[in-house]
C-alpha cells in the first residue's frame, strides 16, 4: 500500500516551475499546493500550514479567500510546524467569505477540538 511521504518531515514538494508560462493569456498562472483537506458529505475542509514569519504569495491567498467563499467549504491557515515529528502551533485563523481572517485558536488541542466540531457538523450531528 502506498505510504504518505508527509509523514517525513524531510519530504519535499513538488516544483511546478515545469508549469510556468504554460497558459499563454495569463503566464504568471501557476497550481499551488493546499497542506491539508478533510471531506466529509460534500463539506471541505482546507488548511494551509505556514511556519512563523512566513509569508504567503498573492496567487495563494487568492485561491484560499476564493474556496472560502463557497459555502460548504472552510479555510483554515496554520501558523506553526510539524518538523521533528512533533506539531507545534502558534495561531489558527479561519478565512471567511469576505476574506477576512479570524483567529480560532493557538494550540494542537484548538486544532484537533476545531476539527472535531467541524466534522460534527459536517456529519450533521450539531
Amino acid at each position: 500500500m502506498f505510504e504518505p511521504a508527509m509523514k517525513n518531515s524531510r519530504a519535499t514538494h513538488v516544483d511546478f516551475g515545469f508549469l510556468r508560462g504554460l497558459i499563454a493569456s495569463n503566464p504568471k498562472a501557476m497550481p499551488c499546493n493546499i497542506d491539508m483537506v478533510f471531506e466529509r458529505k460534500g463539506h471541505f475542509l482546507f488548511g494551509e500550514w505556514k511556519r512563523p514569519n512566513e509569508t504567503m504569495k498573492l496567487g495563494q491567498e487568492i485561491l484560499l479567500t476564493n474556496l472560502a467563499k463557497q459555502e460548504m467549504n472552510t479555510v483554515l491557515i496554520i501558523e506553526g510546524d510539524t518538523d521533528d515529528n512533533e506539531a507545534r502551533i502558534k495561531d489558527i485563523c479561519v478565512i471567511n467569505k469576505y476574506g477576512m481572517f479570524k483567529r480560532v485558536g493557538g494550540s494542537v488541542e484548538d486544532l484537533k477540538q476545531f476539527l472535531n466540531n467541524w466534522y460534527q457538523k459536517a456529519n450533521g450531528e450539531s
